[in-house]
């Protein structure tokens, strides 16, 4: 019987060619090169994912990703000048500013003087290197995405990333700044993956952001793999802001304790196109989870949040709200599932997706999804999509407010609901003062 033969399209004969040519170079001991191997054999079984693949359904990245682009160069001094005029959060929130340019943690760069006790912050590709038991240990477990084929690709792939540990009790009041930046005049291929434990009782929060240079069509994997024990807290929030013709796939994982809280939101102003896949494990009873985002979106950028929360035990709560403003051809993309497994009872969850088409070419999809196997519990979900008000409009214009500020002041309403969730005012503000700009550049 003949062998069929698969077909690989040329981004994934470029990924192997770079699999094959970095494997020797990337950190790591034989526990962790075999962990590299075995995710790549997931990924190349899988390939790129496509339409027929209903997590990707609306995101056929096997047509999206024409090629792969070479994997970054070590940052040299030009690279690292550049990425120290990058991002004014840190400045603005007063935080703690952790750098990593072309995907390689910059110490150099990095604000890592007077760690407050309990609080470690370090380079992946250093304890890959030292064999860290508990990094190892970490990455060697079954993740929730483990089966994805872009999260299985980063697990091969990656090169560095943050190290991120809050011991017990530990309160970190102020907040850490991932800065991600890609630096190169050369379109280049970045994978990183940070890890984020927040010990029993400690509370973090932390800001990530994504920047890179218009005109260059990078691709970027990023993945963040968090670990919330008992009673902890942890508040993160990710801007992307990266060039109109990046590509860029973001995974986060989170398993989280009891009585713990996670809150979440992600930000999307930039990219060709962008794809967060977040995938939460709710394991504690009476844990609260919270995840929000907002995107802006114009020309023709393409910007999906795919979300699986797993309700695993009973006695939790779990919202989730994102809004996406579309101009021009743009499209959106959400995909939102609630799994409420046999034994969590008294499970109280809640999803909601509105899209603002503000351009009759713009494309909203939508699709919410819940499995419930338990019957006490408290579910629901729901999806809108549509033009701005004529009535309100109106009622504006009527007061003397030209339309385009009429226009841009619904706009700002319509945001602010999902933005007013982020716990950091500083933060909070600043993101509002984005979705300003992006309203006065649209004229």
């Amino acid at each position: 019987m003949a062998e069929l033969k698969v077909i690989k399209t040329a981004a994934e004969e470029g990924l192997a060619e770079a699999f094959a040519g970095a494997r020797a170079h990337l950190p790591g001991a034989a526990s962790v090169k075999s962990l590299r191997e075995n995710a790549f054999r997931t990924f190349e079984l899988k390939g790129l994912p496509h339409r027929r693949v209903e997590e990707w359904k609306y995101t056929d990245l096997r047509a999206l990703m024409r090629d792969a682009k070479p994997l970054a160069p070590l940052p040299d001094a030009a690279a690292k000048l550049k990425a120290k005029s990058a991002s004014a959060f840190a400045s603005a929130a007063k935080a703690r500013r952790i750098v990593i340019v072309d995907g390689v943690f910059a110490a150099d760069l990095s604000d890592l003087a007077g760690l407050e006790p309990g609080l470690s912050i370090g380079s992946l590709a250093e304890a890959l290197s030292q064999g860290e038991a508990d990094v190892v240990e970490r990455l060697g477990r079954r993740a929730p995405l483990a089966d994805d084929p872009a999260f299985a690709l980063n697990t091969a792939m990656m090169s560095d990333g943050a190290v991120i540990l809050a011991a017990d009790g530990v309160k970190v009041e102020r907040p850490i700044h991932l800065v991600f930046v890609t630096t190169s005049i050369k379109p280049v291929s970045v994978f990183t993956r940070s890890l984020v434990s927040v010990g029993k009782g400690s509370s973090l929060s932390i800001i990530e952001s994504h920047e890179s240079a218009d005109g260059i069509d990078n691709q970027a994997n990023h993945a963040i793999d968090v670990a919330i024990a008992d009673d902890g807290r942890l508040d993160h929030v990710k801007i992307g802001r990266e060039g109109d013709r990046a590509l860029h796939v973001a995974s986060l994982v989170a398993e989280i304790g009891k009585n713990a809280h996670f809150n979440d939101f992600t930000f999307t102003a930039g990219g060709a196109v962008t794809r967060n896949q977040i995938a939460m494990s709710l394991n504690g009873s009476d844990t609260h989870a919270a995840v929000r985002g907002a995107s802006l979106l114009k020309a023709r950028q393409h910007a999906d949040n795919t979300l699986v929360m797993d309700h695993a035990v009973g006695h939790c709560e779990s919202r989730e709200l994102f809004k996406a403003v579309l101009d021009d051809e743009s499209r959106s993309v959400f995909q939102g599932k609630i799994i409420v497994q046999p034994h969590a009872q008294k499970t109280d969850a809640k999803m909601a997706t509105h899209a603002l088409l503000l351009s009759e070419d713009a494309e909203a999809d939508a699709k919410p999804e819940l499995e419930i196997f338990a019957d006490d519990v408290v579910c629901g979900h729901g999806a809108t999509a549509g033009a701005l008000d004529d009535d309100l409009l109106f009622y504006l214009k009527a007061r003397g407010i030209p339309q385009k500020e009429a226009e841009a002041l619904m706009v700002e309403a319509f945001i602010g609901e999902a933005v007013e969730a982020v716990e950091n005012e500083v933060v909070r503000e600043a993101l509002m003062d984005l979705a300003r700009a992006w309203l006065k550049a649209r004229g």
